[in-house]
């Protein structure tokens, strides 16, 4: 029996598998960098290990220190979690070697399914269904190609390939990101398929020689490789779902495979499926399959690597239909641009629970309020999940939960989410693997542009309201009470469309007796109702609309019937700043310039590659803003730069001379 077990990650899975833990009666163990020493993960474990440094390479991939942390905590037990060491042979190994329990497969199977290629032959034989391979980019018969690591997941390392003059930088560029994210820059390349999608299967295995698959899940609805929309179970053709069931459960006997692990497919329009890859581990999007099963997969793990047989020996009914969406820490309309901060807020309403089998609506975070989101790790933030009786009300149900959440202080992809929930296409299973190409519509903010100046009235109209109930004196005069009342008050914020100014007047009641924009009169019919520090109320064209204010120094998060905003507060008299250069470029968060693709006093022109940033694991392109000459470049490749430090200076066209 396990009675203390170090979890060998960080947030959200730490997380989760401590939760299960408390239930079985499992001390529990949390091994931490010095960035994460105040996450929420580190909190909730009984005991905690600090692994000092910052980057995955110093903390969470050295084998030593996590089994020493072990040793020093006196755990019997050890959990990958996902990433990192999860699907790492010699980690399984060092863990028995030194005498604990591996909650996990066997290193033999781990290994055997981390190399990509001696997968695919290993599986072959076993008749599982593959795609056209290669390993030597001559021998390939024709475009387009996928360019994929060969040990690691999650979608780094992948390039699509559509003609041959591409290939060579794809296949560098995919081998420095593999090598950055797993410690193996080893690649392979194989035939894609064009509005292919994204099927699984988890499967689960003992050590008393049972396979079974638990069901399949569709995470066709990806980024850069990346999946960020799951759900379970799948929307399949009569006869697939058993096919695929049967092919997943070959290929887990196929190497005498025990624990939780997912066999991955590709479906191809025609109905025809294709191997994809075997993940030797639990998925992030495993809450689908717990929804829609009641199973509790983290107790199937720990159960099974006690020695106890699994508890069902074919695959479980089904209730109702489970979504998942992923909430990263980015910004999709800017290519996926990670973003960094302090989450001033993080609140989703309706919450039913967490970290366990929940119908309604499940909340897996690795973040709570006033964490920091840095650079060094993953940009997931948290997991939402939504368990309905149909497809259809899961759906409604995650969409509308995310639009009324707060996430304040760090930007996240939850309106293109919400986008891709409520679009016709996904609600007819109209999904592939290039969904998000196809549709440039789900990029666009759930906020109008044309409803913003409403948005910076009620950020002017609370902050106004904050100001009298803060007054030490004279509190009960209405806010911008003068002799001269026809002046309008002004409040200048800066917006995600620039600058924008809240002009308005009160009566002597406090009524809002006009608004207006500098560039002309008012958009709309507008009367105030209410306004408080955190809430302002107004009568639009008679339709009154709730906006939900919070204030954080200068900053101001609004949230209202159509969308949030996230404005800051200009002062009246600003101090002069130093102005770039014109044509500089600066970096949107911290990070690495891995490569500089330019010279000084090189012509390029608009949208060429002038360097590469690595920041959250990902590389970045930098790209020329304009046609023109490369006139400095300040830091060379391997450089380190914060946030706002000049990257390149391009001089346009005109200047150019």
């Amino acid at each position: 029996m396990i009675n203390r077990l170090l979890v060998a990650n960080r947030g959200e899975i730490a997380r989760r598998v401590f939760a299960t833990c408390r239930t079985l009666g499992i001390g529990t163990v949390a091994v931490h960098s010095d960035a994460d020493a105040d996450a929420p993960f580190v909190a909730e474990a009984d005991q905690a290990v600090h692994l000092p440094g910052n980057t995955p390479a110093e903390t969470y991939l050295r084998i030593d220190l996590i089994l020493d942390a072990a040793r020093r905590a006196g755990a019997d037990a050890v959990h990958p979690g996902y990433g990192f060491l999860a699907e790492n042979a010699e980690f399984a190994t060092a863990v028995t070697d030194a005498g604990l329990t591996w909650v996990g497969p066997p290193s033999k199977a781990i290994a055997a399914m981390g190399d990509k290629m001696e997968a695919k032959a290993l599986l072959a034989e076993a008749g599982v269904p593959m795609l056209p391979t290669w390993t030597d980019a001559g021998d390939i018969t024709g475009f387009p190609v996928l360019v994929k690591a060969s040990a690691g997941g999650g979608g780094r390392g992948m390039r699509v390939v559509r003609d041959a003059a591409e290939l060579a930088e794809a296949v560098a560029s995919a081998r420095r990101e593999a090598a950055s994210a797993f410690g193996d820059g080893t690649v392979f390349i194989e035939r894609y398929v064009e509005r292919g999608r994204h099927v699984e299967v988890q499967i689960f295995g003992d050590t008393h020689g049972t396979v079974v698959a638990l069901g399949e899940r569709d995470c066709s609805i990806q980024r850069r490789h990346q999946k960020i929309v799951e759900e379970a179970p799948a929307v399949l053709p009569d006869g697939l779902r058993e096919r695929l069931h049967e092919a997943a459960v070959a290929a887990g006997r196929a190497v005498g495979y025990v624990g939780a692990g997912t066999v991955e497919f590709l479906l191809a329009p025609d109905g025809d499926f294709h191997f994809l890859e075997m993940n030797t581990r639990l998925q992030v999007e495993h809450p689908v399959t717990e929804a829609v099963t009641g199973l509790d997969l983290v107790r199937l793990q720990i159960l099974v690597a006690e020695g106890e047989p699994l508890p069902l020996a074919t695959t479980p009914p089904t209730e109702g239909h489970a979504i998942e969406v992923r909430l990263c820490a980015e910004d999709p309309a800017q290519g996926y641009r990670p973003a960094t901060g302090t989450l001033r807020r993080f609140a989703v309403p309706g919450v039913a629970g967490a970290f366990s089998p929940t119908r309604g609506l499940r909340l897996d975070s690795g973040v709570v309020d006033g964490s920091t989101v840095g650079v060094h790790y993953d940009s997931m933030l948290a997991k939402l999940v939504a368990w309905g009786p149909t497809r259809a009300e899961a759906a409604r149900t995650l969409a509308g939960a995310l639009a009324r959440a707060e996430f304040h202080g760090v930007t996240t992809n939850r309106d293109l989410l919400v986008r891709v929930l409520r679009s016709r296409e996904f609600a007819a299973t109209d999904v592939d693997t290039d969904f998000l190409e196809r549709h440039p519509e789900v990029f666009e903010p759930l906020l109008p542009a044309d409803q913003l100046p409403l948005v910076a009235l009620a950020a002017a109209l609370a902050s106004a309201a904050g100001r009298r109930a803060s007054a030490s004196v004279l509190a009960g005069l209405p806010s911008g009470w003068r002799n001269v009342p026809a002046f309008p008050q002004v409040t200048r914020f800066t917006g995600p469309d620039g600058e924008i100014e809240a002009r308005y007047r009160l009566d002597r009641r406090g009524a809002l007796a006009e608004w207006s924009l500098p560039e002309g009169g008012p958009t709309s019919a507008v009367s105030l109702v209410e306004a408080a520090p955190d809430r302002v109320v107004l009568d639009v064209d008679g339709v009154r609309r709730v906006f939900r204010v919070h204030r954080v120094g200068s900053e101001v998060f609004v949230d209202g019937p159509d969308g949030a905003a996230s404005l800051t507060e200009l002062p009246r008299l600003p101090l002069p700043t130093a102005e770039l250069a014109a044509g500089s470029l600066v970096a949107p968060l911290p990070g690495a310039v891995t490569r500089v693709h330019v010279t000084v006093g090189q012509r390029v022109a608009a949208g060429d590659l002038l360097l590469t940033l690595e920041a959250m694991k990902l590389e970045h392109p930098v790209l020329a803003p304009t046609d023109g000459v490369v006139a400095e470049l300040p830091v060379p490749a391997g450089g380190q730069v914060d946030t706002g430090a000049v990257l390149a200076v391009v001089n346009p066209e005109e200047d150019s001379r």
